[in-house]
């Protein structure tokens, strides 16, 4: 197939989550990634800077889908309702589809420090786009920050189970979930523990 298939992100990020997992993310060339996908290492570097934006390039767009869906959200929405928005809108790039790739993911953090260092700035630049975007709504910046990290969270946790639940419901069911079981728990934080029976 010609190296400018319309389809060249979609294979050369296959290829590369494929072998990630089967060799290792440091063992993995661009070279092997690109020979992979039927492509060439110009081609690979046309969509991605490095290997690891292969794991992380879609940062930018979840950032911008959850800042817009905050600052698009009705205008008496409370924070927890923002978050809300956001998570629906995370369904975009959270498909079924993108289900296996995310597990991969998942393998590959696992395995790697650099990755998963990689993946926690991730995780703080979505968390800033986050609080941004409530700030803009005229949250204050406390409150700002305690819902963006909060939200990140409830997106973590939502990840987590929307890799292992068998029932395939969408994305946005489990973060929402996930959301409001994290916002009751902080309720419960003034209450003294019971003794466990």
């Amino acid at each position: 197939m010609s190296r400018w298939a319309p389809d060249a992100r979609e294979r050369l990020e296959t290829a590369a989550l494929d072998l990630f997992v089967e060799n290792g993310y440091e063992e993995t060339t661009v070279a092997q990634i690109a020979d992979r996908a039927g492509l060439n290492r110009a081609t690979f570097f046309r969509h991605f800077a490095d290997k690891r934006e292969v794991l992380f390039g879609g940062e930018e767009t979840l950032a911008g889908l959850f800042g817009d869906a905050i600052r698009g959200a009705s205008p008496d929405a409370t924070p927890a309702e923002c978050l809300q928005a956001a998570f629906t809108a995370a369904e975009a790039t959270m498909t079924p589809q993108q289900r296996a790739k995310a597990a991969q993911r998942v393998r590959v953090a696992a395995a790697n420090n650099e990755v998963q260092e990689r993946g926690l700035l991730k995780h703080a630049r979505i968390a800033a786009s986050i609080s941004t975007a409530l700030r803009a709504r005229g949250t204050d910046e406390l409150t700002a920050r305690l819902g963006a990290e909060v939200g990140m969270l409830a997106f973590r946790i939502a990840v987590e189970r929307w890799l292992t639940s068998d029932a395939g419901e969408p994305f946005a069911h489990h973060a929402v979930a996930a959301l409001n079981e994290l916002r009751t728990r902080a309720a419960e934080l003034d209450s003294r523990p019971h003794p466990s029976a």
